[in-house]
């Protein structure tokens, strides 16, 4: 893996490396591909590991209208470019695209890991982050200034922010998350866990701000009995970069078991 490459190709495609049937990962809300760098070097193994920046996201397309189903087509679109059906990996905002894109276009996705995203948020709203996003001491002054206030995930969020003149500001923009985030508080999207076909494993961090109970139910609702679930003890909601042992553990043994299986395509 040290020869890994990170291929930068249309529409915030990229390409990590390995060979073998297609993983994409998704990220979450504010973040980017490149987030997923330590994970997907422990994934090379398992297959060719993609990461795509969501619409609005680093390379990203730009522009509305920020709805779900369009994310989920974006993703479908890039999928129809790979040679076989994709696992689908993804963070937070990037799990929903996972199993929406998985319910909507059953026949490009082989398998979804849904980290930390609740199918049902409505009646929140985004004021309560309005208010920590907007206390940000924006410009940062330099990467170092963007680890040290973020602490923990640190790492994370420097690579969710581009230099301008002043200093470093994030790449997506504010009033964009707003509109996106703003959309889960409005529906719910237990419909399209109950269409996905596929098998799907749902990591919750044991400290999630998510519903209670619903990403066990999420699992639980999968047609067939193809969901599995699982709480990881002492993570948060990046549950990849807080416990990345036990996270990429579970993963590496979902991924052992469904590359193993045929598809059929629906």
């Amino acid at each position: 893996m040290e020869g890994s490459l990170v291929v930068i190709q249309r529409d915030g495609l990229i390409t990590f490396g390995g060979d073998g049937p297609p993983i994409v990962l998704l990220h979450g809300l504010m973040g980017r591909a490149t987030t997923w760098w330590r994970v997907a070097r422990r994934l090379e193994p398992y297959g060719r590991v993609h990461g795509l920046d969501a619409r609005g996201h680093g390379r990203g397309p730009r522009g509305g209208p920020w709805r779900t189903e369009r994310f989920a087509d974006d993703v479908a679109a890039v999928l129809r470019t790979l040679d076989e059906p994709a696992v689908l990996i993804g963070h937070s905002m990037g799990g929903l695209h996972a199993w929406v894109t998985a319910a909507i276009h059953p026949g490009l996705v082989r398998a979804v890991v849904c980290e930390d995203f609740a199918p049902d948020q409505r009646g929140r709203t985004v004021d309560a982050w309005r208010g920590y996003f907007e206390s940000w001491p924006v410009p940062f002054r330099s990467l170092a200034h963007v680890r040290e206030f973020f602490g923990d995930t640190g790492d994370y969020f420097v690579e969710c922010v581009e230099e301008r003149e002043d200093g470093y500001h994030l790449i997506a923009s504010l009033p964009d998350l707003y509109e996106i985030a703003a959309e889960w508080g409005r529906r719910d999207f237990w419909e399209f866990v109950e269409r996905v076909k596929c098998p799907l494993l749902a990591i919750e961090g044991e400290r999630t701000a998510m519903p209670p109970g619903q990403q066990a139910e999420l699992a639980a609702r999968v047609p067939g009995g193809l969901g599995r679930h699982i709480v990881v003890q002492g993570a948060g909601h990046v549950v990849h970069d807080e416990a990345p042992e036990t996270y990429l553990g579970a993963v590496e043994a979902f991924l052992s078991d469904v590359i193993g299986q045929p598809f059929f395509a629906s």
